[in-house]
């Protein structure tokens, strides 16, 4: 991969020189359009070597993620700390060039899972930025996102989900609910158990009424 001036995601970040984790700039629509990003450059014990670009992060509860349509399409908080990197973003990336997601997970025992996905696409807002997955690799999580793949982006004032309510805001949050969901990154952050459905749940790991300590989702450029 070629260096530039202007990476447009964390793999040019790091083929650019920058080897350690952190806070990054990158341009995913051109130098006139900066976006900070936190870049996860951890080794892969010998494996393709592209580098994760965050693209949402919770670990402390202290961004208010129950949030309209326009935050969650243009991105909120901060790189450094839990964030959301913005719908709009998002396609950009993934028009562009073909990513893999990884969504990093954490209890309050401190168990570690991860869940992966072949591929992660989010289309444009004039479709409702729907979310397309790739085949599912488990690494402890089980799949509580492919229950997800194909569906609109949902916010509490814009209703885009299958259910007759709008499960923004049933469950306090912005994603691309079903009817509604298996997994709820952008819930409500509650220290362990949780009322049910509303907190960072992960069906096929810890079920409805447990919210867990981290969620990290990323992506970086498949290898096919």
């Amino acid at each position: 991969m070629t260096c530039s001036l202007d990476p447009v995601d964390c793999s040019q970040v790091y083929a650019s020189g920058h080897g350690q984790n952190g806070v990054y700039t990158i341009y995913p629509a051109g130098p006139t359009s900066p976006v900070q990003v936190f870049c996860d450059m951890s080794m892969d014990n010998g494996e393709y070597q592209g580098k994760w670009t965050v693209i949402q992060r919770r670990r402390d509860g202290s961004v208010n993620f129950h949030r309209k349509w326009e935050e969650y399409k243009r991105g909120f908080g901060s790189a450094a700390g839990e964030y959301w990197l913005g719908l709009e973003t998002m396609h950009l990336l993934t028009k562009a060039r073909k990513y893999e997601l990884r969504v990093d997970m954490e209890d309050f025992e401190g168990r570690k899972v991860f869940a992966q996905y072949s591929s992660f696409s989010v289309a444009p807002e004039s479709e409702g930025y729907p979310l397309t997955l790739g085949s599912f690799t488990d690494g402890g999580a089980g799949d509580s996102l492919t229950h997800h793949s194909g569906q609109k982006f949902t916010t509490l004032d814009k209703d885009q989900d299958l259910n007759e309510g709008n499960c923004g805001k049933i469950y306090y949050g912005g994603f691309w609910y079903n009817n509604c969901h298996w997994t709820n990154p952008n819930g409500i952050y509650a220290w362990g158990e949780s009322a049910y459905g509303v907190g960072i749940n992960w069906r096929t790991w810890k079920g409805f009424t447990y919210s867990l300590k981290t969620m990290t989702m990323k992506i970086r450029p498949a290898t096919a």
